[in-house]
């Protein structure tokens, strides 16, 4: 079986970030069949469609992994916080802490809806 390249990033991670982000890519993927994950600037991105939802990034401040929704600023859901980047909003993941699923799917829903 042939490894791609999504596959070595998340592979050079190491715990408890790394359980975090597969799950986050689990996640993320599992939301409609059109997203498709590819490398970008060196980190995870997820499509929608061939445009971009959102990036997994792990924060160089905290050390913790984060959602970057690409188009969060046009969403408007209380949980996604707003980031130095134009348009970018952003969930903050903890990896000592239960993930927050329903949250994560809701904004996730709310950019796929967006990008339709």
């Amino acid at each position: 079986m042939e490894t791609k390249e999504t596959d070595t990033y998340y592979l050079n991670i190491k715990e408890p970030n790394k359980s975090s982000m597969l799950a986050l890519r689990d996640i993320i993927l599992n939301q409609d069949n059109a997203i498709v994950e590819f490398l970008k600037f060196k980190t995870p991105c997820f499509r929608y469609n061939g445009r971009v939802l959102c990036y997994l990034w792990i924060d160089k401040e905290t050390g913790h992994p984060s959602i970057l929704m690409q188009d969060g600023k046009y969403l408007n859901h209380p949980d996604l916080e707003e980031t130095s980047h134009k348009q970018i909003g952003m969930i903050r993941v903890y990896p000592l802490e239960d993930l927050p699923i329903k949250t994560i799917e809701s904004i996730l829903n709310a950019g796929i809806k967006f990008l339709k």
